[in-house]
């Protein structure tokens, strides 16, 4: 008779903790329509996991129906920052193609240009031209030789009073907003959902297709939690480790790579450039495509649909998690390359 109390006892609680532990769609949103991809997407904010933000086609059964289960995108932003804002564009337009991407940083409904205008009124990149123009039309215009000595001026300023005050008295130090293991948690998260026969997303993903993605800091993240035998290949973005040591990522990290690797670049001006050209030729065995533009470190996110950046991600994704071989033409094949976009330089190696 205990045993049977015990039993159900267990039983309960365990149909209890599934219950709590179900996904829980509390607030959503929907960018530029959509996307221009077959399977409208939207971004999600979920009770159950509220860390992170959600990117998925709107209609999960049709997508499945269409394409079969969804293979998986593990997102860290830029900054290592707690806020996938500024990758909003690129990620709901992706995901509109049939993926579903979760990004470390709580649900947030910023505006995505006003945060973009910001950045780029700090950091224009030269190789871009006079001017870029927004997704909502706005238009961002080199600095002037006056501007520019401003900003200098500006960045002097921090940069004396970082080091006065490390030269103060040392104090508890401040921890990291995010960290690299918050991918691989998401990625559990997702693992028990699509197990979970309570769950919107019960049977709904390609675990076994799994793309972890980072832009210049969340790139080192990414990095170092590549060694995961979860993940599928991994998409750099705007960075590299060179011989630096951030986020528990070095250059060791890149021995112990077991996927195909894209490094999508800003060029010369990309203050990552130079580290992602260290990582290109230190990468021993694993297949890897390095594209360098003339965008500088912010890519062309502000664009609409995510730019030629958010292009240049799906095609990839296409490739390695959905196997759709001509996708490969944009990284494999230089005269495609080159009609598609003159401006970008795509190298490769260890293909066979």
């Amino acid at each position: 008779m205990e045993k049977k109390i015990l039993f159900l006892a267990l039983a309960f609680t365990t149909l209890v903790g599934g219950q709590l532990c179900q996904a829980q769609t509390i607030k959503s949103q929907i960018v530029e329509n959509g996307g221009t991809g077959a399977y409208k997407a939207e971004v999600v904010a979920d009770s159950t996991c509220p860390r992170f933000t959600i990117y998925r086609p709107q209609d999960l059964k049709a997508a499945v129906q269409a394409e079969g289960k969804l293979p998986v995108i593990l997102y860290a932003n830029g900054g290592c920052a707690n806020n996938n804002v500024e990758m909003r564009y690129l990620l709901s337009e992706v995901a509109s193609h049939g993926y579903v991407a979760i990004a470390i940083g709580p649900y947030d409904e910023d505006n995505v240009m006003a945060k973009w205008s910001e950045v780029l009124t700090f950091m224009y990149p030269e190789s871009k031209g006079a001017q870029v123009t927004l997704a909502d039309g706005e238009q961002i215009k080199a600095p002037s030789e006056t501007e520019k000595k401003a900003i200098e001026e500006h960045f002097r300023k921090q940069m004396e009073k970082e080091r006065k005050s490390a030269g103060e008295k040392k104090k508890a130090p401040v921890p990291q907003p995010t960290y690299p293991r918050m991918l691989l948690e998401a990625l559990d998260w997702l693992t028990d959902q699509n197990a979970n026969p309570a769950s919107e997303y019960y049977h709904t993903l390609n675990l076994d297709e799994v793309a972890a993605m980072g832009q210049s800091c969340g790139g080192a993240q990414v990095l170092a939690i590549a060694h995961d035998p979860r993940i599928t290949t991994c998409v750099i973005l705007n960075s590299g480790i060179g011989d630096m040591t951030m986020q528990g990522a070095t250059k060791e990290a890149l021995n112990s790579l077991h996927t195909p690797m894209l490094y999508l670049i800003g060029g010369p001006e990309d203050v990552a450039y130079p580290n992602a050209q260290k990582d290109f030729e230190r990468i021993k065995d694993m297949p890897v495509v390095m594209i360098n533009t003339l965008d500088g470190h912010s890519g062309t996110y502000y664009e609409k649909s995510g730019g030629s950046y958010a292009v240049a991600v799906r095609k990839w994704l296409d490739w390695q998690l959905k196997d759709n071989v001509g996708q490969s033409a944009l990284f494999l094949d230089p005269e495609y390359s080159k009609t598609m976009f003159p401006d970008w330089t795509v190298v490769r190696k260890n293909f066979k």
